[in-house]
């Protein structure tokens, strides 16, 4: 709810879930010469099963390598203020050289030559990120891409974006085939670097199945889809219950696109793990107890101070539950350009999760949480925001039974997908 001194204040918006990327020879300049010299050769069988989206119009769709509002960076300005956001958190949107088709992020190589290949193009995407993200300073956090194969190389990338000017990275994206566990002792000085460097880790939604692959049948997309959250999910677990968040209480990490109604039931159930490991004698303390009576905090006080979630295309009931998943960890995001997500409807968006909301949450939710993480200037942002910022007076107003979005007509974005029912 707005006062009247307060409705017509613009609000600055911050998304925490975008996707950019260079065009499929964007890349190409990016790349050491010794590894531009197949560069072509790799590039023609590329295949991007994005395009036949993305036809429908060049300005809005899903990932295609060739999507304008993803690697056109004045465009894509002049698009996202035009949908009232003035900061973004960009994830890949297109994949780096050498990466195998329809991949938008980090994909597990399993060779030695396809990993120095891949570590390439990954190194290629970083460096235009960042020149992506300088373009607009101060309004662009780029999320760059990192391999956890060799440990010193993941080191080393990490400390090269940084003096980019990046201040975040993605971990490996996993597939039943791929599953990365974030525990391993090897994995130590990364967690101790990123603490160290303030840079913010990222698990980001993605498909654990491949629903082009004949012989897994029809089904495959639909459970790809289910799967994918799950195995990015699990990694929360990794990071409380092997004590890294305790070693290192200034390490911050997201949660991105893989929704935010799980948090609850999720971090219940690690403190009843928890709770049970202590009693004596009993099966969960053989299982558990090594390992909780090295941390002297519920497991839900280190999701409270070292884990935040990005509500991509955050639907009402996530708004309904914000207290539950926690008002100071959520941070909306719009998920553009992808056709799930907010853009062109964003602001009925806003209203649908946020109408009749206290105006102080719903300023942490669109913007304040973000900032504390990933350090945006607010009084920067609410420069631009005077221009093209939303008023509070419209974020707050609900959306009429009859302003909703038409779905799949008008909108896929979940966001819209459950109306609700008023009384």
């Amino acid at each position: 709810m707005t006062d009247n001194k307060d409705a017509g204040e613009r609000l600055v918006v911050i998304s925490s879930d975008c996707h950019a990327g260079a065009s499929l020879y964007g890349y190409k300049e990016y790349l050491p010469k010794h590894w531009q010299v197949d560069f072509d050769a790799w590039a023609a069988t590329f295949g991007d099963p994005w395009v036949e989206h993305e036809e429908r119009d060049i300005s809005y769709g899903v990932a295609a390598m060739e999507s304008q509002i993803g690697c056109d960076s004045a465009y894509r300005q002049k698009i996202i203020e035009g949908d009232g956001i003035v900061g973004e958190v960009i994830f890949p949107n297109s994949a780096p050289p050498y990466f195998p088709s329809g991949v938008l992020s980090v994909s597990v190589p399993h060779t030695m030559p396809e990993y120095e290949r891949r570590m390439a193009g990954l190194r290629a995407h970083n460096t235009w990120l960042a020149e992506f993200c300088n373009d607009v300073p101060g309004r662009r956090i780029g999320v760059a891409q990192i391999f956890l194969n060799n440990i010193d190389d993941t080191l080393d990338e990490v400390k090269r974006i940084v003096e980019l000017g990046l201040n975040s990275i993605l971990l490996p994206s996993e597939t039943p085939g791929g599953l990365v566990p974030l525990y391993p002792p090897r994995l130590e000085p990364l967690w101790e670097l990123c603490a160290d460097l303030g840079v913010v880790v990222h698990k980001h939604g993605n498909f654990a199945g491949d629903p082009n692959t004949p012989e897994f049948g029809d089904a495959a997309g639909i459970i790809g889809s289910i799967e994918g959250m799950t195995w990015n999910r699990r990694g929360l677990a990794h990071m409380v219950m092997s004590g890294v968040f305790e070693r290192h209480p200034n390490l911050k990490m997201a949660y991105t696109e893989t929704g935010a109604d799980w948090v609850p039931a999720y971090v219940a159930g690690m403190d009843g793990h928890y709770r049970a490991a202590l009693v004596p004698n009993s099966p969960a303390e053989f299982f558990g107890g090594p390992a909780v009576r090295n941390l002297p905090k519920l497991p839900s006080e280190y999701f409270k101070t070292n884990v935040w979630i990005g509500a991509s295309f955050m639907t009402p009931s996530e708004g309904a539950h914000r207290y539950d998943i926690g008002v100071d960890r959520i941070m909306w995001g719009s998920d553009l350009p992808h056709s799930e997500g907010t853009y062109p409807h964003t602001l009925k968006a806003l209203r649908a999760v946020f109408g009749g909301l206290p105006l102080e949450e719903t300023k942490a939710m669109i913007a304040g949480n973000a900032s504390e993480l990933y350090g945006f200037d607010l009084d920067l942002l609410q420069k631009a925001a005077d221009v093209v910022g939303p008023l509070a007076s419209e974020v707050a107003t609900p959306l009429a039974d009859d302003e909703w979005p038409r779905v799949p007509e008008e909108s896929t974005c979940p966001t819209f997908f459950n109306q609700p029912v008023r009384a």
